[in-house]
């Protein structure tokens, strides 16, 4: 495997940052989770595009422009010989002191590793997840706001934990007023009669591309799609439930805190926009080759 940092290309023994980067001395950074499928690089402008977004809310100076960032992503990808994986994008804010203050930072490096992932067991998106609400609450918007795609990600760890403890794959995460928000690494949907649902942004849930896409087919195949604020007896009493993100895709939820979501299996929207997406990743995006 080749790993770029900051223009050069790496073996995986000798990709190596400082030990002062603050990226690892107090997680000052942003990273962006892309894939690859059949030689393209999915949706890889949005991704560069919320990359920048998340800086931008940092005060942090990305070294190279837009553009640059596409070909660098391409490009390690290339010499990774990948057509389809995963493309682990990240921008600390640099060397550093041992002090808190960025200013201190003289240049932010940038990170891009091309490999593979799989987030979830193959079963899971056949027979569907159970899943749990954990106590740890989503990041307040007057903290550190939800939509930035930090390198701090404890407070998704944490409820990734107690997920961990209730044996279950993955965790529903409410915002500070008991309202649902997302999972501990993607977005949340449920459908109820003809409507698609899925918590506001101003819930705290983050600006997911997948997310985005599966709005747009759904309203493609005639869907009714909203965005209110749901609570967990919404969950429950909903016809079917599934998660979206880069790494997981689409992957259908059958139980939610021991209650079972409609027939306790996949359901028919679901599965028909599982097969919608599928056939988008098969042949959209940026080429990788020619």
């Amino acid at each position: 495997m080749k790993i770029y940092i900051d223009g050069k290309y790496y073996s995986e023994q000798n990709a190596k940052i400082s030990v002062f980067d603050h990226g690892l001395l107090y997680g000052d950074g942003i990273f962006e989770g892309i894939r690859a499928y059949n030689g393209r690089v999915f949706k890889l402008k949005e991704h560069i595009d919320r990359l920048f977004y998340s800086a931008k809310a940092l005060l942090l100076d990305i070294p190279i422009s837009h553009a640059a960032m596409m070909k660098a992503v391409v490009d390690t990808c290339r010499q990774n010989k990948l057509r389809d994986g995963y493309i682990r994008l990240v921008v600390t804010r640099g060397i550093g002191t041992l002090g808190l203050n960025p200013n201190r930072c003289k240049k932010p490096s940038v990170i891009i590793i091309a490999g593979k992932i799989q987030l979830y067991p193959e079963e899971y998106y056949k027979q569907g997840l159970t899943i749990i609400t954990v106590p740890t609450v989503r990041n307040l918007h007057s903290a550190l706001n939800p939509a930035i795609k930090s390198l701090n990600y404890l407070n998704n760890i944490l409820a990734k934990i107690e997920a961990n403890n209730g044996g279950v794959e993955e965790a529903i995460m409410l915002n500070a007023e008991g309202f649902v928000s997302e999972c501990t690494g993607d977005n949340i949907f449920i459908v109820k009669g003809n409507q698609l649902m899925t918590p506001p942004l101003s819930a705290g849930a983050l600006y997911g591309i997948t997310r985005q896409v599966v709005i747009d087919l759904a309203r493609e195949s005639g869907l009714t799609i909203s965005e209110p604020n749901l609570t967990r007896y919404d969950l429950f009493n909903a016809d079917e439930c599934f998660l979206t993100g880069t790494g997981a895709e689409l992957i259908p939820v059958v139980k939610i805190d021991g209650r079972i979501v409609g027939t306790g299996k996949p359901g028919t929207v679901t599965k028909q926009l599982v097969s919608q997406y599928r056939a988008l990743t098969n042949g959209s995006g940026e080429p990788i080759y020619g």
